[in-house]
């Protein structure tokens, strides 16, 4: 049932009928509950404040209902002007690599060119908000951190955000899962990142080769066909601002 109402938000329609007719008390009850309390951030640069300052915490929800309500009322993320993002954070996680639950970790990046961004880009980033509000990581849910959409001038960029980049079994299922709901082609390479590697290293080049069994996913690493391997020139942030450029 759950299920079905995170892909109706047609529902808080019935929700609001049922609300005036019999009272909200009895309305809440019948509230489609997630696994976990969900906090939204919004970043929005501005170079005359701190970083710090720009990150802003809008709201926190943990029903179906609330979220789709949520989702309804703000804008798009192809409306967004350049050098915003948005961040869903489980909470208790700030969407900061050097948050606890976040240092050890690593993302799973798709990068778009801003000429996709009013043909997949809104698309992609509900259906990876649906992935993690609905628990699709099944058994590493637990890994799971949050996810964030970056605007840029140039391309954009949507990462889902895992705790520990060693735990290369728990990585691999995420993206695999990841990328065939986002229902990419086996063709489509999505990169993965680790925290430590983007925050110190700048316009990495290697050349393309199968990573080694049992060696952790590291900065570059991509999924493609089921297969780990390094892809040229994913680069990485100039400083440690976590919602990356």
């Amino acid at each position: 049932m759950r299920k079905k109402a995170l892909n109706s938000p047609t529902s808080l329609q019935s929700l609001r009928r049922r609300a005036r007719v019999r009272g909200p008390m009895e309305v809440k009850e019948e509230l489609h509950h997630l696994q976990n309390r969900w906090v939204l951030w919004f970043f929005k640069n501005d170079r005359g404040r701190a970083w710090r300052d720009n990150l802003q915490q809008i709201t926190k929800f943990d029903t179906v209902e609330d979220f789709w309500a949520l989702y309804s009322h703000i804008k798009l993320a192809s409306k967004l002007s350049a050098g915003c993002d948005y961040a869903l954070f489980k909470d208790g996680i700030e969407p900061t690599w050097e948050d606890a639950r976040n240092k050890r970790g690593g993302r799973w990046l798709i990068s778009l060119a801003k000429e996709r961004r009013h043909i997949d880009l809104d698309r992609l980033w509900l259906e990876t908000l649906l992935c993690l509000i609905g628990e699709s990581f099944e058994e590493f849910g637990q890994e799971v951190c949050g996810a964030v959409v970056n605007i840029r001038s140039k391309k954009d960029k949507i990462s889902v955000w895992t705790q520990e980049a060693e735990n290369q079994k728990a990585v691999l299922h995420i993206g695999r899962v990841y990328k065939e709901r986002l229902g990419l082609s086996t063709k489509t390479i999505i990169g993965y990142q680790t925290h430590a590697d983007t925050a110190t290293k700048s316009n990495t080049v290697a050349k393309s080769k199968p990573l080694a069994k049992n060696k952790t996913p590291a900065e570059g690493n991509t999924l493609a066909e089921d297969k780990f391997v390094v892809q040229e020139g994913l680069g990485s942030a100039p400083h440690s601002a976590p919602l990356s450029p």
